[in-house]
């Protein structure tokens, strides 16, 4: 089987549950990913990613998640673990610590705060593949910090050998999917290219995508396996109306300025799945009265509710 068989086209970066005083609930963790694997919403799962809210938890805490995950999964999906910090070291620390919990593939975010160059964003991720023998994936998400990984860059980490593909969050510039995919193809031509924005996913498929990293799928993941289907088969109006629900659904979880939508989509997974995963953890504001009035009409349009 090839890796875009492996993952498939529906890769999900778990919502990570809180209970009280914002500590872990990773029992309702196992549960919300059973659900997920009972309705069969996704393809593949990604631990402690940006939906996960990474940057807010411990290095413990993470690492507690990948072992629930992978516990609870039990090898019925693939388990991907998101290992990106803001230092190398620690980023490679917690790689090896992935690795040890049999977690093969790690989706590795741009360091962060920092704002290094290309140069030292190349080091990097040669530094976190050479610890590793596990397979890499890079995740670009310049909104978040703060640095694009440009297309020339992802070309000289292609040519690494697990290095294996990218997650690009396309807000930023809405064509470097295909910049992405035109700088790899002599390095890889297999390498794999992730678009990492649910309102993106419908452009981003005519530009190469072969899949997508969607926190969205935990309430539309039937939604999304529909649009990439009906755009296999040329049915574009189809996949424009499944994909309009989403869309919808997501502008909901951006109201107010939100980058991360995670204050208003936490509440969304609760009401759809009935799985309690909590507010989100600070900083980020909870869901207000006025917020929660559109984001159940979105739901109630898309037949959620």
């Amino acid at each position: 089987m090839n890796l875009r068989e492996t993952y498939g086209k529906i890769l999900l970066p778990l919502v990570t549950p809180y209970g009280e005083n914002e500590e872990i609930d990773y029992g309702r963790y196992a549960e919300l990913i059973e659900y997920l694997i009972q309705n069969d919403l996704c393809d593949s799962f990604i631990v402690t990613g940006t939906t996960g809210e990474a940057s807010l938890c411990t290095f413990d805490e993470r690492v507690r998640l990948m072992e629930t995950a992978v516990k609870t999964v039990a090898g019925r999906k693939p388990v991907i673990a998101g290992t990106g910090c803001a230092s190398t070291k620690e980023t490679v620390a917690l790689t090896r610590r992935a690795e040890a919990l049999g977690i093969d593939t790690m989706l590795v975010v741009c360091p962060f705060y920092n704002k290094p160059t290309q140069e030292g964003i190349y080091r990097h991720y040669r530094a976190v593949a050479e610890s590793t023998g596990a397979k890499i994936i890079l995740y670009n998400i310049p909104i978040f910090v703060g640095v694009n990984l440009e297309a020339e860059t992802v070309g000289r980490l292609a040519a690494i050998p697990n290095i294996i593909g990218v997650k690009d969050e396309a807000g930023v510039n809405p064509t470097q999917v295909t910049d992405y995919f035109l700088a790899t193809q002599s390095a890889d031509p297999d390498f794999l290219i992730y678009n990492g924005d649910d309102v993106m996913l419908l452009p981003t498929i005519v530009q190469g995508a072969m899949g997508i990293v969607s926190g969205g799928a935990h309430i539309f993941g039937h939604e999304i396996r529909a649009i990439f289907e009906a755009f296999a088969k040329g049915e574009n109006e189809k996949a424009r109306e499944c994909f309009l629900p989403l869309y919808r659904f997501c502008k909901a979880c951006g109201q107010n300025g939100r980058i991360l939508p995670n204050s208003i989509m936490r509440p969304a997974i609760e009401l759809v799945t009935g799985v309690r995963v909590g507010p989100a953890r600070g900083p980020l504001a909870p869901i207000t009265d006025a917020e929660l009035a559109v984001l159940k009409d979105a739901l109630h349009k898309a037949g959620k509710l």
